[in-house]
This record gives structure tokens, C-alpha cells and sequence, in this order.
């Protein structure tokens, strides 16, 4: 038989051995195959131990079975010690290091009873690392001082070298982390010496790794960059991928999402290509950390998922379990209680099998919180009280808040305010010092609500004003890790205990200029959150950048980096060092107050220009001093089940309690399946167009008369400014309707995201620029889009006009900072789970909300002509987050949106329209009235003339051409 078909004929037979599980089919197989039982057999198996185990475990731990088997039937020493450091070697590298240990012992005793001098230190050298994680430290300096003995005696160079890597480690897992970085270095430059790149490479992502745990980012990223480029310069894929791997991390711990996810990909596809099993489940189980991060549960799910099934089919049952958790996340965010619920169990179990102590009960806490949620009360409480025990002893005192406090909300809602009052008090002991601002929130916030729940008006109040003084003061603040899972979903619930003990009749503390700067701070207050805590630093930093707003990011990104050092610390797979998170805590606190300091340093511009701030002070009377003559401005604001509305003019504010919450969103409801409707088509529309008219016009009078007509508007108002809350977001409260007509007929009417930005936007002064820039991006759903910007850029004055391919976010960028108007007909995708990813479509990418926020726009109006430009997202506490927010971010004072998907023919009417009286009168307000009471003559649903609304400052000058 040829060679090369001799040699395929036993890698077959290998290949098939690697499948046989158990010990008889093993010996039944070799029987049959008598070939294979050779010494040459057992040091081919050996290497293919090691290269199997990343790949799969189940298969490597076969081989090293075969291999011991194979050289105790050839009776031969130096064959069963080579097998059982094989064997060793795939235990320690799946996790079992003491049975690792056991098997290299065995092998030491035969190899010293050979006198196998060099193999005895080789065997010692790989005993050091499941000695080290078993933490037996002065066993693996022993076993290192021996072996390094006898590699002297023999000059062997390189080993020696490879020693002092791992004794790096050792000195590593005791923190000695100095010790550690002066032995990885003298590695390094041995190795290099001898020109062993991939020793080397691998010493430097060990040094990468210390540097870490001394915290030094830029020290780490330029290790792991070196290791990189040199696997690169001498081709070793599998290293690269694993350097690139760490760097994407690296960007992760700091916040960098953006870059860490593109990073992830790339090592994924890479790892694809190399057959890097191990790595490609890592990227995956790191792309579903930051997916549940920013909050995008679909995407967090999906690749959690991946993960699991990787992790499981390489027998790596931690990092499987923690995919899974994630996966349970991503669920119970998207509100599968019950698929969430079963995930959990089945990662609590796994955690179990590794003998993890936290993961368990963390994992009861989630369960707990999701019951909690779905109203299963007397579950969650079993489930928490065991979790609050377990956390109540150890050193992770945040999540025993946390279980204490859950508990106390439980016995809220079944009624036990003694019980709820004994939790609460027990959670406020467990609070250290400084304490966590976020857990001080919660629990001021339930104290209020148990006051009230007791009657006690005075100590409700009391505790509702410290949570917000607390919750104000957390504008810096970054997420903790035990908010995948929100504990409190609304954090708005300090300001709505204050407005609901307004509305008590036995209110007399409690003023309206009060209650008006109470809903003022709620609204303003949630986008500043998700853009500190979904991952400020997405965009790219900007050269333009004050140096104040340069080091406030640095401070972020190195915040964001203890936090998840913390939480690395505090759900460790092997052992928890109390004194390394307890470290780590004081140095975030360290930066905390770094942060809070370099922000009151921040100049006011900057603040509102990098939305770094919320104002919590914003006054009635700045209101008023913003409000053109003959305007009101009524904001919206729901409290429970009530709305309620805030009218204010220049002489007088007025509070009018309104319809109830599920009434008014019942009625939207319906409103919306009307317009829906168009999308059955022009058949159906022309068939029972009539109908569709009757019925939506009979829900915009119930929504008139619940809204409006309660409220008392002075006779000399000729504009109204609509701050919305939750789902009158969605609503044209310019087409409402009564008897004498469509409100936009009676006033003129825009609309803004908050009082306070209402006011930033009249108090920016208009830019001079009289040129136009005008974008359109047609496509197969919206072909008029090309007609549309055609006859806008003819209306215009000074227009420059780009469309299709040569609409690019370069033009936008380069030409958006000088135009005074600046008109978009594209498509918008609207992201709910995560608004911050909302996008528009341009002719060469996708803008999304954090490209916005890095643009700077000098236009007065910006106009987005297309589908659902103006939909926006209402996070808890009714902030608005949308592509409006990153418009007004990027500087301008007035926008034009769509609420919902238009319609291509009658936008196109509308747009030239309005352009046509903006440019005559001046007056956005007014032009946009006029240009669709026009459209309304030809078209008279409001679906095809109301879609547009205009957000911000309503009216500014242009030249006419």
C-alpha cells in the first residue's frame, strides 16, 4: 500500500476513534484495528490532543483516552507518560484542572523513573497552570524552581524562557501584578531573541492582560497591537484572531461600543475562515453583552443563542451557561416571561454543574424580577428571599440592596406595608459609604411610596424630593450591571409621586410652578441618561472638541471601564477577591467625582451642545420670557391612569386634570389601525374611502373633546406649542377635530420634545447663511422623491441639489455646516428597542442618531421628506428619542417630520407647497398651515395632508429669490 494512502487510511481510523465515548468500544475498536497500536500512534496523538480541545473538547478528551490505552497495551513507559500529559493537558484546558494535576503527577512519576530528565521539566512546566488555578501557588513555584534547574543543566534556552511566562502567571493570579509584568517582559525578549514569534506573541497578550488588571488601557491596546502586527508580519491567523479578539474587548470595557461591535464581526468571519471554534463563540457571547447594553434585545438574543450552541458543542459549559443567561435577558427585555424564565432554569443548571456560587442566585434575582413584573407575587418573593440570604453574606452588598429592595416592592403590591417598611429599612443598613447613587434613588423612591401608601403626605414628599435630588445628580452617572434587567423600568417615578400628591385635594405644600418644573425635569431628563449610559461614545471623537469635553469623555470611557471590571470581578467563574472589587469600587468613585467636577466646569454651551447635562431647574418664568406673543405652549403628562395638561402663556399657567391614560390610547389606537389602512392599497382606499372618513374623523373629535376642550385657551392665543407624553407622541394634535373645523384651522401649531428645549431652540439666534442644500434619495417604494427634490431646489434659493449616489453623509457633513435650509427626502428606519439606532437613509449609508450627534448643522429648518422621519421612541419618564434629538443636538432651531409612512405623491404636492409660501412669507408656522389646507382641497383625509409636523422654534427669515 502507497504511503500517502496508508497514512490516509489511519487518519480515518484516528478520525473515527476521536467519536468513541466510552472505554469498551474503544478496546473493541483498536482490536479490530491492530494498526493502530504502535508508539508512532501515540506521539501523533498527543499534539492532536491539544489542537483538538479548542475545537472540541469531547473529541480531544477521546483522543487522550485512545492514546493512554494504546500505550498500556504496548506495555511502554515513556508511550503511557506522554499519553497522560496529553491527557492532562486537554483536562486542564477544559476546565478540570485537578484532574489535570493527578495525570501530569503520573506522568512526572514515570519519566523520573526513566530518568527522562528534559521531559520531566517539560511535564513540570505544564503542571504549573492547573496548580496555579487551583491556587496552590507554592506547589506551582516548586514545580517551576525544579524544572527551571534542570533546564539550566540541560541549556535549554527556550524553556527556560516559556517558564518565565508561566510563572508570570502565578504571580499574576496572586495580583502581584509588578512581579508578574518584570517575568513576561524577560519572556518576551528571550523569545524574540530566539525568534519564536508565536511564544512570543502569546507572552505578549499575557503582558496585555496584566496591564489590564493595573488598569493601564493604553499600555494594554498597544501590547495587544504588537502581538498583533507581529502575528500578522510572520502569518499566524489563529494569534491575530485572538490579539484582535482582545482589542475588540478592550473597546468593550470602555464603553467604545461601536468599535468593539465592529471589531467582534470582523474576528468572527476571521474565525470562521481559521476554524477558531473557541474565539468565534466568544465574539458572540461579547456582542450579546453589549446588544443587552444598548438595549437591542432582537439582536442580543440572536447571537446569545449562537453562542450557547457553540459553547455546548465544545463542552465549555461557564461560558454556555452565561450565553444562555444573556439569551434570558434578551427575552425577558422583548417581555417573553415564559421563554425567558426557561432559559434561566436552564443556565441556573449549568452554573450549578460548574459549581458556581453567585451565577445562581443572580440568576434568581432576574427570575424574581421578571415574576415580579408579570405580577406572579408570592413566586418572586420565594425566589428573591432565598438570593437576598445569599448575597446578605457575601461582598457583593449592591445586589443584596437590590434583593432587599425588590422584596419590599413585593410586599407593596400585595399590600404588607410592614413588611415593605422592614425591607426597605433593611436595604438602607446595606448601604455603604459613599453610597451608590442609583440604589440610593430606589430607596427614597420606595420610601415615598410607602408613606403614601400609609397616608403620610409629609414624609412622601420629603422622601420624593431626596429621590430627586439623588436621581439629578446621577446625569454622570454610567449603568450598573444589574440593570440588564431594569429594576425600576420608569425612574421617572420620584416626579410622578410628586405630581400625584399635587393633585391630592389636601395638597397645600405643593405649588404649580412646582409641578410645571417637576414634569419639565422628567422630560428632559431620559435621553441624557440613554446617551450616557447606551454608549455616549459611539461616534467618533471631534477635533472641534473643547478640551473640557475631551477629558469628560475620557472620564467616561475610563468609568465604563471599572464598572465592567467590577462586575468581571464579582461573577468570576473560579473565585471572588473581595479586596481587588473593593479596590476597583473606591476608583470609580475616585473618577465619579473627577466627572461631577469637570462638568461644573463644562461651559454652559458646551453642555447643551454635548448633551452632557439635564437641566433640572428650567422656571415658568424662562418659559414665558421664550413665548412669542399670542402663543401657549400645553404640555402634556400622565400620572397613573390620568392625563393631564399644563397650559402656560406669558401671563398665566394653568394645570387642567384630563381623561384617563388607557381612554385616550384605546382611541389612538384606532385612530392608527384608520391609517394603516391606505397601506391595503388603492382598490380598498377607493372602495371604502367614504367609511375610512367617518370613522377617523369620529376619533379625532373623541380625542378633541378629551384633549382640548377641557382646557381654557385665552382668546388672543394664535399659536399653540404641543408638548406631548407617551402615545401622544404619535398624535396630530393639529388635525384634531370639533364643530367649527380642524384646530390647524383655528391656530397655527408646532410642537417640541420638552418646554426647556422649546426654549433653547427660540433662544438660539438664526444662522445667516442664505444658501440651501438639498438631498433625495429616490428608490423603488418612493420614486417621486426624485420630483420632489427637484422642484424644492427650484423654489430655494442659492440650492445645491444631490440625488441618489451623490447624496452622501460626506455632502451632508461638508456642506451641512453653511447651508441656512437643508431638506432630506430619503427613508427613515425606526428602531424601537433602540431609538439610538435609528437611522436615515442616505445615497452611500445610513446616518443613525449618534452620526447626527457628531454632525454640526447651521440650519435654520431642516426638513426629513419621507417614512416615519419624525417616529420616535417614549422611554420611561416620557423623554423623546428620536432623529429629531440628534438634529437639535447637531444645531438646528426648526425641523419638519413625518409622523408615519407618507405618501409619495401628495409629500411631493405638500413639500412644494409649503417652500413656496416659506419663501413669500417667512412664516413656517403659517406656511405649513396653508400648504396643507391646499393639499386638504385635493386630498381631504388627514392621512395624506397631516403626516408633517414642525418641532422647535416657529418662525425664522429667509430671503426670498
Amino acid at each position: 500500500m502507497p504511503v500517502s494512502e496508508s497514512k490516509r487510511s489511519q487518519d480515518k481510523l484516528i478520525s473515527e476513534l476521536a467519536k468513541i465515548d466510552t472505554d469498551v468500544a474503544r478496546r473493541k475498536f483498536l482490536t479490530r484495528h491492530r494498526s493502530l497500536l504502535r508508539s508512532e500512534v501515540v506521539g501523533q496523538l498527543a499534539p492532536m490532543v491539544v489542537e483538538k480541545v479548542r475545537i472540541d473538547i469531547r473529541q480531544a478528551l477521546h483522543l487522550a483516552e485512545a492514546a493512554v490505552l494504546i500505550a498500556r497495551r504496548l506495555h511502554n513507559k515513556v508511550d503511557l507518560a506522554l499519553a497522560l500529559r496529553a491527557k492532562g493537558n486537554a483536562l486542564h484546558l477544559s476546565g478540570n484542572n485537578r484532574a489535570a494535576v493527578k495525570h501530569h503527577e503520573k506522568a512526572l512519576k514515570l519519566y523520573e523513573s526513566l530518568s527522562c530528565w528534559k521531559e520531566v521539566a517539560r511535564t513540570l512546566s505544564t503542571l504549573i497552570q492547573p496548580l496555579n488555578l487551583l491556587g496552590e501557588y507554592d506547589r506551582a513555584f516548586a514545580a517551576s524552581e525544579r524544572a527551571r534547574e534542570i533546564f539550566v543543566r540541560l541549556g535549554e534556552t527556550a524553556r527556560i524562557a516559556r517558564l518565565d511566562n508561566n510563572v508570570a502567571n502565578i504571580l499574576h493570579r496572586q495580583d502581584r501584578f509588578e512581579e508578574a509584568m518584570a517575568y513576561y517582559e524577560r519572556a518576551c525578549k528571550a523569545l524574540s531573541d530566539l525568534q519564536l514569534w508565536e511564544d512570543v506573541g502569546l507572552a505578549l497578550l499575557n503582558v496585555a492582560m496584566c496591564l489590564i488588571n493595573l488598569n493601564d488601557f493604553r499600555r494594554a491596546l498597544d501590547c495587544y497591537q504588537r502581538a498583533r502586527d507581529l502575528c500578522v508580519q510572520h502569518n499566524m491567523p489563529l494569534l491575530r484572531d485572538q490579539a484582535d479578539y482582545n482589542i475588540a474587548y478592550l473597546y468593550y470595557l470602555r464603553g467604545e461600543y461601536s468599535r468593539a461591535i465592529e471589531m467582534l464581526f470582523a474576528v468572527r468571519r476571521s474565525c470562521e475562515v481559521t476554524g477558531d471554534s473557541y474565539h468565534r463563540a466568544l465574539c458572540q457571547l461579547d456582542l450579546s453583552e453589549i446588544y443587552l447594553e444598548l438595549n437591542l434585545s432582537e439582536e442580543a438574543r440572536e447571537v446569545a443563542h449562537q453562542g450557547y450552541l457553540q459553547f455546548e458543542k465544545l463542552r465549555m459549559r461557564y461560558e454556555a451557561a452565561k450565553a444562555l443567561a444573556n439569551e434570558a435577558i434578551a427575552c425577558g427585555q422583548q417581555g417573553k416571561t415564559d421563554s425567558a424564565l426557561e432559559r434561566f432554569g436552564a443556565a441556573r443548571r449549568l452554573f450549578a454543574r460548574e459549581k458556581n456560587l453567585v451565577w445562581p442566585r443572580l440568576l434568581d434575582f432576574y427570575q424574581a424580577l421578571l415574576l415580579f413584573h408579570d405580577g406572579r407575587y408570592p413566586e418572586a418573593r420565594l425566589l428573591c428571599t432565598g438570593a437576598a440570604e445569599f448575597f446578605d453574606d457575601s461582598v457583593l452588598t449592591g445586589k443584596a440592596v437590590l434583593c432587599r429592595l425588590l422584596l419590599a416592592r413585593i410586599a407593596l403590591q400585595l399590600g404588607d406595608v410592614a413588611v415593605a417598611q422592614r425591607e426597605i429599612n433593611t436595604a438602607a443598613t446595606k448601604l455603604t459609604d459613599p453610597q451608590p447613587p442609583v440604589l440610593v434613588y430606589q430607596t427614597q423612591l420606595l420610601l415615598g411610596q410607602i408613606a403614601r401608601s400609609r397616608g403620610d403626605r409629609a414624609a412622601a414628599y420629603t422622601a420624593y424630593q431626596r429621590a430627586r435630588e439623588v436621581l439629578e445628580g446621577l446625569r454622570t452617572q454610567l449603568p450598573s450591571e444589574e440593570f440588564k434587567i431594569s429594576f425600576v423600568k420608569n425612574r421617572m417615578l420620584a416626579y410622578e409621586g410628586i405630581v400625584d400628591l399635587y393633585l391630592d385635594p389636601q395638597n397645600t405644600e405643593i405649588s404649580v410652578n412646582e409641578v410645571f418644573s417637576c414634569i419639565e425635569a422628567a422630560k428632559s431628563r431620559n435621553m441624557i441618561e440613554m446617551m450616557v449610559q447606551n454608549g455616549h461614545s459611539l461616534g467618533a471623537r471631534d477635533s472641534g472638541q473643547s478640551e473640557f469635553v475631551r477629558k469628560t469623555r475620557d472620564l467616561r470611557e475610563e468609568l465604563n471601564w471599572f464598572y465592567h471590571r467590577v462586575e468581571l470581578e464579582q461573577l468570576r467563574p473560579d473565585r471572588v477577591d473581595e479586596d481587588r472589587i473593593l479596590r476597583l469600587q473606591e476608583q470609580a468613585r475616585g473618577l465619579e467625582v473627577e466627572l461631577l467636577r469637570t462638568l461644573r466646569e463644562l461651559p454652559s454651551h458646551e453642555r447643551e451642545r454635548a448633551m452632557l447635562e439635564a437641566r433640572s431647574d428650567f422656571s415658568v418664568s424662562e418659559l414665558r420670557a421664550a413665548l412669542p406673543a399670542g402663543t401657549a405652549l400645553i404640555e402634556y403628562y400622565s400620572v397613573g391612569d390620568l392625563f393631564l395638561a399644563v397650559v402656560v402663556t406669558q401671563d398665566e399657567i394653568e394645570v387642567f386634570p384630563l381623561a384617563a391614560v388607557s381612554r385616550v390610547s384605546h382611541l389612538l389606537h384606532l385612530l392608527r389601525f384608520q391609517f394603516s389602512k391606505f397601506r391595503l392599497g388603492a382598490t380598498y382606499t377607493e372602495q371604502f374611502q367614504q367609511l375610512m372618513m367617518r370613522t377617523t374623523l369620529s376619533h379625532l373629535e373623541q380625542l378633541y373633546a378629551e384633549l382640548i376642550a377641557p382646557l381654557r385657551i385665552p382668546q388672543s392665543i394664535r399659536h399653540l406649542i404641543f408638548v406631548p407624553h407617551g402615545p401622544l407622541h404619535f398624535l396630530p394634535f393639529h388635525a384634531l377635530r370639533h364643530a367649527e373645523g380642524y384646530l390647524c384651522d383655528q391656530y397655527t401649531v408646532s410642537y417640541a420634545p420638552s418646554a426647556a428645549l422649546f426654549a433653547l431652540c427660540e433662544q438660539r439666534p438664526g444662522p445667516n447663511s442664505q444658501t440651501s442644500l438639498v438631498l433625495g434619495v429616490p428608490d423603488r417604494r418612493a420614486p417621486q422623491i426624485k420630483r420632489e427634490v427637484q422642484s424644492v431646489a427650484a423654489l430655494l434659493p442659492y440650492a445645491d441639489l444631490f440625488v441618489g449616489e451623490q447624496a452622501t453623509a460626506e455632502v451632508l457633513r461638508r456642506r451641512g455646516t453653511e447651508c441656512g435650509v437643508l431638506h432630506i427626502a430619503t427613508h427613515g428606519i425606526y428602531r424601537q428597542d433602540n431609538p439610538l439606532f435609528s437611522a436615515i437613509k442616505l445615497g452611500d449609508s445610513y446616518l443613525n442618531l449618534y452620526d447626527l450627534y457628531q454632525l454640526r448643522l447651521g440650519a435654520r429648518l431642516v426638513t426629513l421628506s419621507g417614512c416615519a422621519t419624525g417616529m420616535n421612541f417614549v422611554a420611561a419618564g416620557d423623554e423623546l428619542i428620536g432623529l429629531q434629538r440628534g438634529l437639535f443636538s447637531a444645531g438646528a432651531t426648526s425641523l419638519l417630520l413625518s409622523l408615519w409612512d407618507v405618501h409619495d405623491d401628495s409629500t411631493a404636492e405638500l413639500m412644494a407647497e409649503f417652500y413656496k409660501e416659506y419663501v413669500r412669507s417667512c412664516d413656517m408656522a403659517g406656511s405649513l398651515r396653508t400648504a396643507m389646507q391646499r393639499l386638504r382641497t385635493q386630498q381631504p383625509h388627514p392621512y395624506f395632508w397631516a403626516p408633517f409636523v414642525l418641532v422647535g422654534k416657529v418662525a425664522d427669515a429667509i430671503s426670498p429669490t
